[in-house]
Order: structure tokens, then sequence, then C-alpha cells
């Protein structure tokens, strides 16, 4: 029998994305939700270089980092619900459009989350910019993948509804349907799939958090 967990905290995003692919695969997991100010020795011996969530445990092997393990996720459980194309040039441009999210379009947005005053002003011309780059990718498709979700629909889950939440604990506005039409409507498709929807963390606690977190990181910005 095989041996699959999950190490995740309950609020990341990343780790959303592997809850994502194991569900929509139909692969039984068990979940071990790490306190990442009390890191356990479990998760320093299987990701010893990043010391992060998420990390898949596969009959005693580890797979780190989110992209990496959902492309494992796929090759391992390749019967049902291909979540990359089979076309080697899809299959690349696919990698190109996460890179992207995982490079600019978010790091973007978190820094116009944790700015405030002319600073959050500033920072949000480079998120809208990546946000419009994001919604050329929708243009006659229903998903980033197509007709069906994908790889690409779980890499950019988080703007479903992490992003609002951003928006509502920093008081920036990002997001409106005259602007990004596509991207809204992709918003409600993907929230709205029973796997997707059943697996989002409580609202109320991640508003709770990410207000906390912005603090932290302002005060960090102040004390420099």
């Amino acid at each position: 029998m095989e041996e699959v967990k999950l190490f995740r905290t309950w609020s990341s995003p990343f780790a959303l994305r592997v809850v994502w692919a194991l569900k929509l695969k139909g692969v039984e997991y068990e979940t071990i939700y790490e306190d990442l100010a009390n890191k356990s020795s479990l998760l320093l011996k299987y990701n010893p270089v990043h010391k992060k969530v998420p990390v898949l445990l596969h009959n005693g092997t580890p797979i780190c980092e989110s992209l990496v393990i959902l492309e494992y996720i796929d090759d391992t459980w390749n019967k049902t619900t291909p979540l990359l194309p089979k076309d080697p040039l899809a299959r690349a441009t696919t990698r190109f459009w996460a890179k992207f999210n995982d490079e600019q379009l978010a790091p973007s947005v978190f820094n116009a989350y944790t700015s405030q005053g002319v600073e959050q002003e500033e920072a949000k011309a480079p998120a809208l910019k990546n946000l419009e780059i994001v919604e050329t990718q929708l243009k006659g498709k229903k998903f980033f993948s197509g007709e069906t979700i994908g790889f690409l629909d779980l890499a950019f889950g988080w703007i479903a509804n992490y992003l609002e939440i951003f928006e509502e604990t920093s008081g920036i506005k990002l997001l409106d349907e005259e602007r990004f039409p596509l991207i809204m409507l992709w918003k409600d498709n993907f929230y709205n799939i029973p796997i997707i929807k059943e697996s989002w963390p409580d609202r109320e606690k991640l508003v709770t958090k990410f207000k906390v977190m912005r603090e932290y990181f302002l005060s960090v910005k102040a004390s420099k």
C-alpha cells in the first residue's frame, strides 16, 4: 500500500496547490500540519535546504517545492485527470507561465500588500501590469488550461481567494470586472469547483492571519 503524506500549514496557498492536485487525482494522503515558528524535526529532515512547506512524502521519499510536487503527482498518478498537456511545447509554455506566477506576479502583489501610503501606490503599478499579462492568457478559454482545469489553474489558483484577502487586509484594490473581466470570470469558475471550494481555509481565520502578517512586514520595513 502506498504511503502519501503532505507536510503543510493550514494557510499556505502553495500547499493548497498540492491538496487540489491530490484530490483531483483521487490520491489518499495524510496531512501533517506544521508550525513554521516551531518547525518539526521531520520537516527539517525532509526539506533541509529550504526548511519550508509543502513537502510531499511518497513511500518515504520527500519531494519539495509546490510546482515540482505538482509535476511529480501528474507523472506518478497519470491515469486520471492529467494536469500537464502531452505536447512538449504546450508543457514548456505551461511551465513558463507557472514560473511567471511564482517569480513575478505573486511577489509583485505581495509587495503591494505589505506596503502603505505612497509606497503602496507605487507598488500597485507592477502588480497591475502583471495581472494584465495574466488576463491575456485567458482569451478564448474558460480556464488557463482550456475547457477543464489543469496545472496552470492550480498555479494561479491563489488569485481566486487570497488576492481578495490581500486587498481586504491592506486596503489596496487590484482586481475589478472592468479591467480584468476574464480573470474575474475564471475566478468564479475555478473557486466554485467542488474539490476546490471544499479545500479553502476558513475566511475569517485567513483575514486575521494576513492582518497580523502585514503588520509584521510593515514593522520590519519601518525598522530598516
